[in-house]
């Protein structure tokens, strides 16, 4: 038998259950490998603020369910159609709905077109902090709003696992990086990561810090992960033709919005995008994957896994990350 988290309700972190798992256990399935598939043995796995959000019922789940969206670990077994795959492979994965639910697990089986090779530099731990938060910053700064040397950003939640990712990219682009963060330890940890101006914004206001250090101009784009909280003010730190970039809600659901808001701006621009809109053809998974390796490997950007936890701790896991006790990457070991 082999383990697995599982929650049965939605509710608290006390809802997650460390449970034997056998063959159609939804979420970990690790039964006979089926054609397309490919048996993982998990080393690491990740941790995300979206997991919070399923445990919640924020983002509701066909009940009981496994939780995680990321892991990396060795290939155990392939089905009969897999041709790129062999068991020994190291890989790493990220993303729903293409790849089910249940990351927090020992082993599992997962469709073979979601995992990628990882590069044998790149260690289990590293890989699975990386992939989710690092494909996101991938997307953010290259596809959904390309960034270029002379642009100003300002991304919230910098010290956080996608924000230091952004911060250290967008520097080796030669972009000025805004970032705020809740204490000064966490300012530090984003400056050291190529973030050139931290705004506390527990003590200090993000608008009038932004278009001071802009010098009225604003910037070309707002990576916003946090929404009820900062929806309006990030609209507020965009220069003309900006463009909002919300893709997360750590504080609650952005507030409607009057489009009509959006010209009275400065005729900005307004997105809500998903990784896994962005995956989901496997040529774009490759490319996004292979970008985020290559950045890595050349060291423009490090990946700084700050927490682990056993698999089996992952209710204190969620409560930490929830209070925001955490820094940068988080992985559950199982």
């Amino acid at each position: 038998m082999t383990h697995a988290i599982r929650f049965h309700q939605t509710g608290g972190p006390e809802v997650l259950r460390w449970e034997e798992v056998s063959e159609g256990s939804h979420g970990a399935a690790v039964g006979n490998v089926a054609p397309d598939e490919a048996r993982i043995r998990h080393r690491a796995v990740g941790l995300n603020f979206i997991d919070i959000y399923h445990r919640s019922g924020a983002y509701p789940l066909p009940l009981p369910s496994g939780i995680g969206l990321e892991g990396a670990g060795v290939v155990e077994a392939v089905g009969s159609a897999v041709t790129d795959l062999e068991p020994g492979d190291r890989v790493a994965y990220a993303g729903a709905p293409l790849s089910p639910i249940g990351a927090y697990a020992e082993v599992r089986n997962l469709p073979a077109d979601r995992l990628v090779k990882l590069p044998d530099a790149i260690d289990f731990k590293t890989g699975a902090a990386m992939m989710l938060q690092g494909m996101t910053a991938q997307y953010l700064l290259r596809r959904t709003c390309p960034v270029a040397a002379g642009d100003a950003i300002l991304i919230h939640a910098a010290a956080g696992g996608v924000g230091l990712i952004v911060c250290q990219w967008a520097q080796a682009l030669g972009v000025t990086v805004i970032g705020t963060v809740s204490t000064d330890e966490k300012a530090a940890l984003a400056r050291a990561h190529g973030c050139k101006h931290t705004i506390v914004y527990t003590r200090e206001n993000f608008v009038e810090r932004v278009r001071e250090i802009t010098g009225g101009q604003g910037v070309r784009v707002v990576y916003d992960s946090i929404g009820k909280d900062t929806f309006m003010g990030s609209l507020d730190c965009l220069r003309p033709l900006g463009m909002m970039v919300l893709f997360g809600a750590a504080s609650g659901p952005a507030p409607l919005l009057d489009m009509g808001e959006l010209a009275r701006r400065g005729s900005l621009f307004l997105t809500r995008p998903s990784l896994f809109t962005y995956t989901a053809r496997r040529s774009d998974l490759l490319a996004i994957a292979g970008d985020l390796f290559a950045v890595v490997a050349s060291g423009k950007v490090r990946i700084e896994v700050n927490q682990t936890y056993a698999l089996k701790d992952a209710a204190q896991a969620h409560c930490d990350l929830a209070a925001r006790k955490t820094t940068g990457s988080t992985v559950l070991i199982p």
